[in-house]
């Protein structure tokens, strides 16, 4: 039996203090924000928030993956302090900085591949995207570029050509389209070609080569290939385990770089420092961020490199490698190794996933469960043989988990979400797994009254 130990519903969220602050949110802050949850933090540690009216929630989202190893933790704590009684930023665009080569060290020791690297530092994702954008184009003179549909890369200029997932994100916005050209994602549980895996025998690549290499996209003019080892924001979708090389193998084949965005899926939360390490291949680019300073804004673009033959001044950043940020990451890496964090992941990711499986034997509005390490997704369906997705009752699940004290979002058209702290315990997962069965049973069986 689960004992309810670490959720508190004081008020039905949102509460009075809650409410009053919505209205003032409404009249100041932009509505192109898109929030899962009225939800106004006072204080976390750990996997668990207190919200203003005193609510108390186990976070299954560990704040957009930006905080892996939970809220407050002493050791960042410290460091944050201990930096901030020296100085709080050098800008290493323009002078040298000691912190950024101690962090610069660890990063190449945790990155896929033993090749020499050089990288890049700024404050965002999608800066780091751009980056990488610049630097093929400098490295190769190739004018086109591959994404893939259903991809999600950031809010800037190129990030936003490079991201295809919902319409509203391009809508009015002028883009680089004609550089972009977007590729069907092995997405096995709704494959575009309406194949099943492994029969399909990989036509998703097979598909690149006739029918963009060998006709629409010179493979002259193609410098590189943008992709998500997994795509999050896209619905948690994991590419079969010989996807990528053999996409490899057909890129190599016509020259062409390989790009991974890895802002949701490194620091290790699949269960490895790296997604891509899953499919053990070494991408020419790699882009990360949001959790490597544990939600301070710092990001990373590295490259083999030889690609970083651009000249001086051709791109540089006045905050990226912030000193405050730079020395939370140094601790980060240190923590997850201290902690056995990357273990930890495997460990309760196999249990997770274990037990949604179990769930969905039971709910036939749970279409699939898919996951590696503790980055999870399960897929809400109409049912009774109809996979469409069901945007509305995985809504309501979620809103439901919310009110009993769970934090947990949305991504794809259907896809329950569900990436915890990597230092989340046992006992703090069968709390949260209580909540979602007891969720998903209640607009289950409102359906069949229904």
């Amino acid at each position: 039996m689960v004992l309810v130990k670490y959720t508190k519903i004081i008020t039905i969220p949102p509460g009075p203090k809650a409410r009053q602050l919505l209205k003032k949110d409404e009249e100041i802050i932009t509505p192109s924000l898109r929030r899962f949850h009225p939800l106004f933090i006072d204080s976390g540690s750990g996997c668990l928030i207190k919200d203003v009216d005193g609510n108390e929630y186990i976070d299954f989202d560990s704040g957009a993956s930006c905080l892996n190893l939970g809220y407050c933790h002493t050791e960042i704590t410290k460091s944050i302090n201990e930096q901030a009684k020296k100085y709080l930023h050098f800008p290493y665009s323009s002078f040298h900085n000691e912190i950024i080569l101690n962090l610069g060290e660890k990063i190449l020791e945790i990155t896929p591949g033993n090749h020499k690297k050089k990288l890049f530092y700024c404050a965002s994702n999608s800066e780091a995207i751009e980056a990488a954008t610049k630097l093929v184009f400098w490295h190769t003179r190739k004018t086109l570029l591959f994404a893939y549909l259903n991809a999600y890369h950031g809010e800037t200029l190129a990030a936003t050509t490079l991201t295809a997932d919902i319409s509203v994100r391009k809508r009015h916005f002028p883009r680089l389209d004609s550089s972009v050209i977007h590729l069907p994602y092995p997405y096995c549980y709704r494959c575009p070609f309406k194949l099943t895996y492994p029969e399909c025998n990989y036509l998703c690549i097979e598909f690149i080569e006739e029918n963009y290499l060998e006709k629409n996209a010179p493979s002259e003019e193609v410098s590189a290939i943008f992709f998500e080892s997994i795509q999050s924001e896209g619905g948690m979708i994991i590419p079969p385990k010989e996807y990528f090389q053999k996409l490899k193998k057909m890129l190599d084949k016509y020259n062409i770089l390989m790009v991974d965005d890895e802002a949701h899926t490194s620091i290790a939360r699949t269960g490895r420092w790296f997604a891509i390490d899953h499919w053990k291949i070494v991408p020419d680019i790699i882009c990360f961020s949001n959790s490597l300073a544990s939600g301070l804004p710092l990001a990373v673009m590295i490259s083999n490199a030889e690609l970083m033959d651009w000249e001086n001044g051709s791109n540089f950043n006045f905050v990226g490698g912030n000193s405050i940020a730079s020395s939370v990451a140094i601790k980060v890496i240190d923590l997850i190794q201290k902690e056995k964090l990357i273990e930890n992941s495997i460990k309760e990711g196999n249990y997770l996933l274990r037990r949604l499986n179990e769930m969905k034997e039971k709910y036939d509005i749970i279409g699939d469960v898919r996951g590696k390490g503790l980055m999870t997704g399960i897929e809400i369906i109409m049912g009774s043989g109809d996979k469409a997705p069901n945007e509305d009752e995985s809504t309501e699940i979620m809103k439901k988990c919310f009110r009993r004290g769970l934090i947990l979002t949305m991504c794809g058209s259907s896809v329950l979400k569900m990436t915890p702290p990597l230092t989340i315990k046992r006992d703090m997962i069968d709390e949260g797994l209580l909540i979602i069965e007891s969720a998903i049973k209640e607009v289950y069986h409102e359906r069949l009254k229904n």
